[in-house]
C-alpha cells in the first residue's frame, strides 16, 4: 500500500460517472501531493469540524484496479472485488477472503500480512441465510456458532429465543444509530403532497407498533437522529398517532371520496401506494402488515410488493426505482451529516451513474444551505443551533417517514469470547482479531 493507491482511489472517487456512493468526498480535495511512498498531504477545499475523518475514503489497490478503470462508467460493475474477490491483494484486515460463494457463504482465513494482533481462528465462515426464520434453525442444529446482530434475528426473534434458549447462548441488545424508516419517492404524484406524507405519518400508532412487536426495546423516531447523538434535538415537530387528524389532511388533499374503502380524489383515482422492503425478513414484514392494516382504516390502499436483498439495494432503492415508499435503515456514526441523502446535489440519476443517496429525490434550497454551513462551524454550541434547523426542516417536509431506531440482538455460543457489538455503522468485525474460543 502506498501514495499510488491514494492517489489513485481519489481519482476514481472524483469521476463524475464512477458511481461511488459520496461523491462529494472527493470532489472536495483539490490536489494530492506526493512526498514519499508513504506520505501524501491532501489540499481541501474547506475547513470542516470532521476534517479529519476519513471513514469514506477506503483505498483502492491501484496495481489491481487501474485496468478496471478505464472505462469509468463500467467501473463498479468490473472491479476485482467483484470479479476475483479471493484475490489476496484487496486486504488488509486481520482477516482475508479465500473464498465465495455467491448465495452461500465467505470463507475468511488470517492473513499473512496483517501488522497487528494475530487473530485467533484459523477459519471463519459467514454463512448467507436471507430468511430470519431460518436463522434460528440453523443456530440450535449446529450448522452455525454466532447470529450477529447487524444482519440476525429480529427483536421479537430473540426475545422470543431468549425465553426458551437463553441458558445455552450469551445473548446482548445494543441499542446503537440504526434508523429504520420509510423512504418516500417524492416524484411519485400521490406522494409529493406533503399533507399526504403528514396524514400517513399521523394514521401510524408507531408507539403500539414498537411495544408490541418490540417490546418497547426500539424507540419511536421523529428524525433521522437518534436520541444518542450529542446533537439531537428534543423539540422538533412530532406525528403522535392521531385518525381524524389523519383524516382531515386527505381530505385537505383531495381523496375525499370513499369506494369500497378506499379513498378516490375528484378524477376517480384511488389513494394506492406500493410499500417495498427486503423479502424474507419477517420483522419487517410484520411491520408492513401493521402499517397496511393502520393506513387501511384511513383509506389508503396499500400495495406490499417485496423484493430479494440484492435486488432491492442493488437496483431498487439506487436507482430510484420504488414506485412508492421503501422501508430499510441506515447505519450511522455520531454527527454525520446527511448530505450524500438529503442534499440536492445527491440525487441518483443515469447522468451521474446514479451516485449519491439522496433516493427520495428531496430538493429543499434551505436544507442545502444548512447541509454546507454545519460542516464548516467549528463552534460545537453554533453547530448545534444548525443541526435542530435542519432536523426541523426533516420533520416540517417528511422526505422520509421516521419509524423507530432499532437495538440489534447478538446470539453468542457462551465459549466465543471477544465479540463487541458497536452499535454504529463499523459492524462488530471491527475488533474480529480479538474473537476467541474459551
Amino acid at each position: 500500500m502506498t501514495a499510488k493507491d491514494v492517489v489513485f482511489t481519489w481519482e476514481v472517487g472524483k469521476n463524475p460517472v464512477s458511481g461511488v456512493g459520496n461523491v462529494e468526498a472527493f470532489r472536495r480535495i483539490l490536489k494530492i501531493d506526493v512526498i514519499d511512498d508513504k506520505t501524501v498531504t491532501f489540499h481541501v477545499d474547506r475547513v470542516t469540524f470532521d476534517y479529519n475523518s476519513m471513514s469514506g475514503f477506503t483505498l483502492l489497490p491501484a496495481h489491481l484496479e487501474r485496468a478496471k478503470f478505464t472505462e469509468p462508467v463500467e467501473y463498479k460493475n468490473r472491479t476485482t472485488f467483484d470479479t476475483d474477490t479471493a484475490n489476496k491483494g484487496l486486504y488488509f484486515g486481520p482477516y482475508r477472503i479465500a473464498e465465495v460463494k455467491t448465495g452461500s457463504h465467505v470463507v475468511l482465513v488470517p492473513n499473512e500480512t496483517w501488522w497487528g494482533a494475530k487473530p485467533h481462528f484459523k477459519r471463519i465462515v459467514v454463512r448467507v441465510i436471507p430468511n430470519t426464520a431460518a436463522l434460528e434453525a440453523n443456530l440450535r442444529s449446529g450448522s452455525i456458532d454466532y447470529i450477529a446482530g447487524e444482519l440476525g434475528l429480529t427483536i421479537d426473534q430473540a426475545l422470543a429465543f431468549e425465553r426458551r434458549h437463553g441458558a445455552r447462548y450469551d445473548i446482548e441488545y445494543k441499542a446503537g444509530l440504526i434508523y429504520e424508516h420509510l423512504d418516500v419517492n417524492l416524484d411519485e404524484p400521490i406522494l409529493k403532497d406533503r399533507r399526504v406524507r403528514r396524514a400517513l405519518l399521523h394514521g401510524l400508532n408507531r408507539d403500539a407498533l414498537v411495544k408490541v412487536l418490540f417490546g418497547g426495546k426500539q424507540p419511536v423516531a421523529h428524525s433521522f437522529m437518534s436520541p444518542l447523538d450529542r446533537m439531537f434535538a428534543e423539540d422538533v415537530p412530532k406525528y403522535a398517532f392521531d385518525a381524524d387528524k389523519a383524516k382531515a389532511l386527505l381530505d385537505e388533499a383531495g381523496w375525499s371520496e370513499m369506494k369500497g374503502g378506499v379513498r378516490h380524489n375528484a378524477a376517480g383515482e384511488p389513494l394506492r401506494i406500493t410499500l417495498m422492503t427486503t423479502a424474507d425478513n419477517r420483522s419487517r414484514e410484520t411491520v408492513q402488515q401493521v402499517i397496511q392494516s393502520q393506513w387501511r382504516k384511513l383509506g389508503v390502499d396499500v400495495r406490499i410488493r417485496n423484493e430479494p436483498a440484492r435486488v432491492f439495494f442493488g437496483r431498487t432503492v439506487t436507482q430510484r426505482k420504488f414506485p412508492g415508499l421503501a422501508m430499510f435503515a441506515w447505519i450511522s456514526s455520531p454527527e454525520i451529516v446527511p448530505r450524500t441523502t438529503l442534499h440536492s446535489g445527491h440525487i441518483p440519476a443515469p447522468e451521474n451513474n446514479f451516485s449519491g443517496q439522496n433516493y427520495t429525490g428531496f430538493k429543499n434550497a434551505r436544507m442545502d444551505a444548512l447541509l454546507e454551513s454545519v460542516e464548516t462551524e467549528l463552534d460545537p454550541e453554533k453547530r448545534r443551533a444548525i443541526w435542530k434547523q435542519i432536523q426541523v426542516i426533516y420533520a416540517e417536509e417528511l422526505p422520509v417517514l421516521p419509524l423507530f431506531f432499532r437495538a440489534n440482538p447478538y446470539v453468542m455460543p457462551k465459549w466465543l469470547k471477544g465479540v463487541r457489538p458497536t452499535g454504529h455503522q463499523f459492524p462488530s468485525t471491527l475488533w474480529v482479531e480479538e474473537w476467541r474460543a474459551e
